[in-house]
């Protein structure tokens, strides 16, 4: 059941934030140089960067809370994992993956360079 919820609060999640950031960053691109530059301030100057981070952090979650999920849907569909030991274990399984995966993403892009 978490996992199922998870999935539809990730896949809204990076829609509404996804978009809202999209439709922002496009706006304040078209207004002009200031715009874009208060823009870009609010979410790498503003508090050290910590909204950026915040909002990377938290979108690269749910991107792979999402796909992990999503993949388990796409081998349930296919009529496998039903038995009540595997779907637990796929379940935990991504519960459990998606932070270390997007704890590897972030450790690459704040260390790894």
């Amino acid at each position: 059941m978490l996992v199922s919820i998870l999935h539809r609060v990730t896949g809204d999640g990076m829609a509404i934030v996804g978009g809202l950031l999209f439709i922002a960053w496009l706006t304040t691109a078209a207004i002009g140089k200031d715009a874009y530059d208060g823009f870009l301030w609010l979410l790498t100057g503003f508090a050290g960067g910590a909204l950026g981070y915040i909002v990377g952090i938290g979108l690269t979650w749910s991107f792979f809370e999402h796909m992990l999920s999503g993949l388990r849907h796409f081998v349930l569909d296919t009529g496998a994992g039903y038995e009540l030991n595997a779907n637990k274990s796929w379940s935990q399984a991504i519960v459990i993956a998606a932070p270390i995966l997007t704890a590897l993403v972030w450790a690459y892009i704040l260390f790894g360079r």
